[in-house]
């Protein structure tokens, strides 16, 4: 059995030199967890639609005019989104993500 100074010793060989964001990038969810849940959401129905009609980022990012980067961003449901992106976005994909919102019968 390794004593306490061997597994301190052991740990400190595979720590990073460089401090951890954990705590940065938590607060910013933290912070940020309003519009998050929505931008989560709008990748979600991305991704299921994306998969019923057989398209892939790239193809989505010619259909909205953007980068297949800047869809891959989207994608994980961390940016946030204006809603001339998200229009781009029903278009592209002949989805509705603002129309429940803005119909008011």
């Amino acid at each position: 059995m390794k004593t306490k100074e061997e597994i301190i010793s052991v740990l400190q060989k595979h720590s990073s030199e460089t401090p951890s964001r954990w705590r940065e990038k938590a607060e910013w969810r933290i912070a940020n967890k309003s519009w998050l849940r929505y931008s989560r959401r709008i990748a979600m129905m991305m991704l299921d639609k994306m998969d019923e009609l057989g398209l892939t980022q790239k193809s989505v990012a010619e259909r909205m005019g953007c980068s297949q980067q800047y869809v891959s961003r989207v994608l994980k449901g961390t940016e946030n989104l204006s809603i001339e992106t998200i229009t781009k976005i029903e278009s592209a994909l002949g989805i509705e993500i603002l129309e429940p919102v803005f119909s008011f019968r």
